[in-house]
């Protein structure tokens, strides 16, 4: 019986040449093919299998299939083939069992993958998939015109004129250095970029046989400076519990300009409001962001948290959930929002977690300059699986947002510093493997979001602590730092777990003081 031959391929950890392949080199046969399919799809990855068939007219020793993978979807566990990787571009040849392939014969080999795109550019034994040597070898002509549409602080929005043989064109290939973006319409958003930067952008035609074009005209884009700086220094403010503070009192006390206004949930269906009762105009959560405003701040309304009947899962598309988000954006003109995405309702639901980043996108692409940031729950090493597909769902969704913050509370600490350090650096590396980010633009897409005093399960986070943590994001170039909360931000309950206070020695609105530093 064939043994199922399993491996893993880590982002970045293989190299082509650094698994033996055994057997003579093969070489192209006229009548060999390869066909994919995807056995399963479950939206955010997919079962896919290759078949090679050979068709004559003479038997194969051995075989060889190589193949892109499109920006946002990555090969994992794989079997009856060994797989070595570059970039985006995988090469699989037979195993000891499976390379003799005979006359109308066939052998196959399947693997895992994340993300929901297919393979590109595919050979066999160097050829076309589609047909062997005899197959297509006319390249479509360039593109032409390629412009700038738009640009935000992490995306380049671009168009370009068809190939004047468009009829044969598949896909289209946007060249930014050795990063690709492969689309099938004329249009593209590239994404995950660093605010104010300039990059260079070309694009190529590709067929169905895999050749590609030249390229098109280059063009130069910089990207915006970033939106307005909501997603930083911003402690949760709630008004619905914990005797809320008078926010002007705060303000004058410790200088902190903005606040995280929690929560907006659903009333009724797909309908906002403040903790799902409260109406988002001629109440207590809007005079509170009249007077902020009037001393001179700002506000990030945060939609779901833990508890309560949230929007995600009740608004049953992506447009349904944008528009109830542009109801809260229209009804206070926002800079930015949070989405704290928790519980199994929203973060351990992959249709709600693909709902909430859809919707974001169409956000962005409605509310040019806005800032989206999206609040996840952590380990004490980083995201967990749930938090890293919400990540890569990210990426391959095209979702744009500005900064993924972390809640480093209730996580099984015993040092809440060293581990929200190690909890933080684990966001940034997976950031940065996700979207191709250095160190530095990774950071700047990171957050952390605290819980001052005691936390839920009586860790403790003192107001040295914060500031050592502070200081730390802001070293790092960090793109948040946030705490839950200000009702919280009181002394005059030690070793007490509450919503008034923090359970540590501190002077009132101290946490918020360091806050204001960031």
């Amino acid at each position: 019986m064939k043994t199922r031959v399993g491996a893993v391929l880590a982002a970045g950890a293989l190299a082509i040449g650094s698994l033996a392949i055994a057997g003579p080199t093969a070489s192209a046969a006229p009548g060999v093919t390869a066909t994919f399919a995807k056995a399963q799809d479950w939206g955010s990855g997919f079962e896919g299998k290759f078949t090679i068939t050979n068709g004559g007219p003479n038997a194969i020793t051995s075989w060889k299939v190589e193949f892109d993978l499109p920006a946002g979807t990555s090969l994992g566990s794989y079997w009856d083939a060994l797989i070595t990787r570059t970039g985006d571009h995988y090469v699989a040849t037979n195993r000891e069992y499976n390379g003799n392939v005979g006359v109308n014969a066939s052998a196959s080999f399947g693997f895992v993958g994340t993300g929901s795109g297919a393979p590109l550019n595919c050979t066999v034994n160097g050829a076309p998939c589609t047909g062997g040597g005899g197959g297509d070898t006319t390249a479509p002509t360039a593109p032409a015109n390629l412009r700038v549409t738009g640009t935000t602080s992490g995306s380049v929005s671009l168009a370009w004129n068809a190939s004047s043989d468009n009829v044969g064109v598949t896909a289209y290939d946007v060249h930014r250095g050795t990063s690709v973006t492969t689309v099938t319409g004329t249009t593209a958003t590239v994404s995950g970029l660093a605010p104010g930067t300039t990059y260079q952008f070309t694009v190529k035609a590709r067929d169905a046989a895999g050749n590609a074009s030249g390229p098109s005209n280059q063009v130069s884009a910089t990207t915006q400076t970033g939106p307005a700086p909501g997603g930083r220094g911003a402690p949760y403010l709630f008004l619905g519990w914990g005797n809320p503070p008078a926010p002007q009192t705060v303000m004058n006390a410790t200088g902190v300009k903005w606040f995280t206004m929690a929560f907006v949930l659903a009333q009724g269906g797909c309908n906002p409001a403040w903790d799902g009762n409260r109406p988002l105009t001629g109440g207590i959560d809007a005079n509170a962001i009249a007077q902020i405003r009037a001393a001179g701040g700002d506000v990030v309304p945060s939609f779901g948290g833990w508890s309560g009947n949230k929007l995600g899962p009740n608004c049953s598309t992506p447009q349904a959930l944008a528009g109830a988000y542009q109801k809260v954006i229209d009804a206070y003109a926002l800079k930015a929002i949070d989405i704290d995405i928790e519980n199994t309702d929203e973060f351990e639901n992959a249709t709600v977690q693909d709902r909430i980043l859809e919707a974001l996108k169409i956000v962005k692409q409605n509310n040019p300059g806005i800032q989206t940031i999206v609040t996840i729950p952590t380990t004490r090493t980083g995201p967990n699986s749930w938090g890293n597909r919400l990540i890569e769902r990210a990426n391959a969704l095209g979702a744009n947002i500005d900064v993924f913050t972390i809640m480093p509370f209730d996580f099984g600490s015993s040092d809440i510093r060293t581990d929200t350090i190690n909890a933080t650096v684990g966001l940034k590396d997976k950031l940065k493997s996700t979207f191709g980010w250095s160190d530095a633009v990774a950071f700047s897409h990171a957050g952390i979001s605290g819980m001052n005093g005691l936390s839920d399960q009586r860790e403790v986070t003192t107001t040295a602590t914060w500031t050592a943590l502070r200081d730390w994001a802001k070293s790092n170039g960090l793109g948040r730092f946030s705490f839950w909360a200000v009702n919280r931000d009181r002394g005059g309950c030690d070793g007490q777990v509450s919503s008034n206070c923090s359970g540590v020695a501190q002077p009132d609105w101290e946490f918020t003081r360091i806050t204001a530093g960031f």
